[in-house]
């Protein structure tokens, strides 16, 4: 017998999803922690089909330029503001601020860094689909082009090599 895989959200859906998270966490139905030295994360809500993470994001605390291998994603920031850098070909790296409120949505081949350069904690809600099983990580080479620099199986969102 044949099974198929289940078909991934779309990037309007997982938009939709971490705003109603954001609006629970918002209203505290989600308990946020706050970790200055490492970035502190925890599964809301996880199946075959999407996963949906909370995410605390102290001064400094930065993903690193990454992709999320085959899923699409979305984020809805709760609380302060996240910096986004996110590659554009034939740009280069392209900045934008996301405020408490807004997101971004992730199509695939989308690499970017988060990171929260403000002084005030971030809190964000990040949604994949399927469910990350790899993450790539890249630099920007001398010339102006992407350079993959590794490849890491994982289920964490927006991870940080150790």
């Amino acid at each position: 017998m044949l099974t198929h895989a289940p078909t991934p959200l779309s990037l309007s859906d997982l938009a939709a999803l971490t705003r109603r998270y954001a609006d629970e966490v918002r209203r505290g139905e989600h308990a946020v922690e706050i970790d200055p030295v490492h970035r502190w994360s925890r599964r809301l809500s996880s199946d075959d089909v999407v996963d949906v993470w909370l995410i605390s994001w102290t001064t400094d605390q930065f993903a690193e330029l990454h992709d999320h291998a085959g899923s699409l994603g979305a984020l809805t920031v709760v609380r302060g503001a996240l910096v986004e850098q996110r590659w554009v070909a034939g740009e280069g790296l392209r900045s934008r601020t996301l405020h408490a409120g807004r997101g971004a949505s992730f199509p695939l081949g989308h690499v970017h860094d988060v990171a929260n350069p403000a002084a005030e904690t971030a809190v964000s809600v990040h949604a994949y689909s399927p469910p990350l099983t790899a993450m790539s990580y890249y630099d920007v080479a001398p010339g102006g082009f992407l350079r993959r620099t590794r490849t890491e199986l994982t289920d964490e969102p927006e991870k940080i090599s150790a």
